[in-house]
C-alpha cells in the first residue's frame, strides 16, 4: 500500500482526532449534558411545564430496569466467555498472525465485526480482548502498531450489530405479544435480520471498514502510540482460576468439580435448541444471554472458576449500569412530554413512501445519541414510525431497519458503548473515536444510499 494513499487517510483523519481530544467529555459527563439538552429541547418544543418536564424525567428513570438486567447478564456472561481459557487461546493465535500493521488493523476490524454480527456484547468484549492480543503479537515482533486506532479498529466493527443476531429492533418485532403486535403483527427474523438485503449490506459494510481502517494509520513514527506496558497483560490470575490444589473440604470439591458446570452448560443449550426445534429459529435478548451462559459453563474450569469470571465481567460494566438511569430518564423526557412524536412527525411530514425508510435512518441515528440503547430506542421511536409507515403504505419491516441501522451507525461518535471496550484495552474513549468518526461518515452514506435502494419494500 502505498505512503500516498495512507497519507490522504491519515488527513482526513487528524482533524476528527484533534476534535474528539479537545472536545469531547467522559460518557458520564455525555450522558448529563445530553439529560440537561433533553429537558431545555422538551420545554421549548412540546407544551410540557418545566416541572411536568422534570416528573418526565423521574418517572423515566425506573422504565429500563428490566432491559438494564438483560443487558447486564448479556455483557456479564459475553465477557465471561471470551475469557475462558479456550476462547483466549484462540484468540492468543489469532493474535500471533499479522505480520504486518495493516494486516493487523484490518485482522481486528475483521474479527470484531464477526463477533458484533454474533452479538452486539460479545462484539465489544472479543474487540477489546483481541486488540490487546494482536497488539502483544505484533510488539512481539517489533511491529509498531497504533493502539488507539488498532482499538478503533475493533469498536468499528461494532457498526454493524444491529444487522446480527442481537437486534434489538429486529428481536422486539419478532417476539409474540410485543407491544405492536396489534398495528403490525409478529415479523419474524426471516424479514429482517436473514433477508439478502440486510446481509449483503453487513458484509458489504465489513468489507469497506476492513479496507478503510488500515488507511488511517500514521505515516510518522512519532504519531504510533503502542500498546502501554501497564495493558500488556492477557486475562486474569491464572492462579486464581484454576482448580484449587488444595482441596480441603467436601464444599471445595464441589466448587472445583467441572462435571457440575458441564452438566449445567449442557442443560441450557439443550433448552436453548428446545426453543428452536418447538418454535422456530426466533430469538429473544433472553436466549442470546442463556447461548452465552450455557457455552461459557461448558468451556470454563469449574462452578467457581466460573463466578470469578463473572466476578471480572462485573467490575468491567459498571460504569455502563452507572449511567443507564440517566438515558432512561432521557426517554422519559422525550416520550413523557411528546418530545419524541414532535421529531418523528417532523420526519414523517418531509417523507414520501419511497424515503421513509431514509428519514427512520436518519432519526434513528438522531435519537440514538439520546437513547443509546437499541431497545430503548425503539420502544419509543417505535411506534410513532410505525404509525408513519401505515400512513404511508410502507412495509412495516423497512422501518424496523432503518431505525436499527440509524442506531448502530450514529454509535461511532456516541461514547456510550465504549466503555466496556476501552476497559478491556485500557484507553480513553477521546482516543479512539476521532477515527470511529471516520467511519460515521463513511457508512452514514452507505447505509442512507441503501434505505433509498429499499424504498417502501
Amino acid at each position: 500500500m502505498s505512503s500516498n494513499k495512507l497519507g490522504i487517510f491519515n488527513k482526513l483523519s487528524k482533524p476528527f482526532v484533534k476534535l474528539v481530544e479537545n472536545y469531547y467529555p467522559d460518557a458520564f459527563i455525555f450522558v448529563i449534558v445530553l439529560s440537561v439538552l433533553t429537558f431545555f429541547l422538551a420545554i421549548v418544543n412540546t407544551d410540557a411545564t418545566p416541572i411536568e418536564t422534570l416528573e418526565a424525567w423521574g418517572s423515566g428513570l425506573p422504565k429500563l430496569f428490566t432491559f438494564t438486567a438483560q443487558i447486564t447478564i448479556i455483557m456479564i456472561t459475553a465477557h465471561a466467555l471470551a475469557h475462558t481459557d479456550p476462547v483466549e487461546r484462540f484468540l492468543s493465535n489469532i493474535g500471533s498472525y499479522p505480520n504486518s500493521p495493516v494486516q493487523a488493523y484490518a485482522l481486528v476490524t475483521f474479527i470484531s465485526g464477526i463477533a458484533s454480527l454474533f452479538a452486539w456484547s460479545f462484539g465489544l468484549i472479543v474487540g477489546g480482548i483481541i486488540s490487546k492480543f494482536v497488539a502483544i503479537g505484533c510488539a512481539k515482533k517489533r511491529i509498531r502498531i497504533h493502539y488507539p486506532l488498532l482499538v478503533a479498529c475493533a469498536y468499528s466493527g461494532y457498526v454493524i450489530w444491529h444487522m446480527g443476531y442481537s437486534s434489538s429492533a429486529a428481536l422486539f418485532v419478532s417476539s409474540e405479544g410485543h407491544s405492536l403486535v396489534d398495528k403490525i403483527g409478529v415479523i419474524p427474523v426471516t424479514e429482517t435480520i436473514f433477508t439478502t438485503f440486510n446481509i449483503t449490506l453487513a458484509l458489504i459494510t465489513l468489507l469497506i471498514i476492513t479496507i478503510i481502517n488500515p488507511l488511517m494509520q500514521p505515516t510518522k513514527d512519532t504519531e504510533i502510540k503502542e500498546i502501554d506496558s501497564n495493558v500488556f497483560r492477557i486475562g486474569y490470575d491464572k492462579d486464581s482460576n484454576n482448580l484449587n490444589e488444595n482441596i480441603k473440604t467436601i464444599a471445595q470439591r464441589i466448587e472445583n468439580n467441572r462435571l457440575i458446570t458441564i452438566f449445567v452448560g449442557l442443560i441450557l443449550i439443550f433448552f436453548i435448541s428446545y426453543i428452536f426445534y418447538t418454535k422456530g429459529f426466533s430469538l429473544d435478548l433472553n436466549l442470546v444471554s442463556w447461548t452465552f451462559l450455557g457455552i461459557g459453563l461448558l468451556l470454563s474450569n469449574s462452578a467457581i472458576h466460573y463466578v470469578k469470571l463473572v466476578n471480572n465481567a462485573a467490575t468491567t460494566i459498571g460504569p455502563i449500569i452507572l449511567q443507564y438511569p440517566f438515558y432512561a430518564g432521557i426517554m422519559g423526557m422525550m416520550a413523557d412530554t411528546g418530545l419524541i412524536n414532535v421529531i418523528a412527525s417532523g420526519i414523517s411530514s418531509i417523507s414520501s413512501p419511497e424515503t421513509l425508510g431514509f428519514y427512520a435512518f436518519l432519526s434513528g441515528g438522531l435519537v440514538n445519541m439520546f437513547i443509546p440503547s437499541g431497545g430503548g430506542q425503539w420502544a419509543v421511536q417505535g411506534p410513532v414510525m410505525i404509525e408513519a409507515a401505515k400512513s404511508l403504505n410502507v412495509e412495516p419491516y423497512v422501518i424496523v431497519l432503518g431505525v436499527a441501522y440509524g442506531d448502530q451507525w450514529t454509535n461511532m461518535i456516541q461514547p456510550f458503548w465504549t466503555i466496556p471496550l476501552l476497559a478491556i484495552a485500557g484507553l480513553h474513549m477521546r482516543q479512539i473515536m476521532g477515527y470511529t468518526f471516520v467511519v460515521f461518515l463513511v457508512t452514514g452514506i452507505l447505509y442512507g444510499g441503501a434505505m433509498l435502494f429499499l424504498g417502501s419494500g
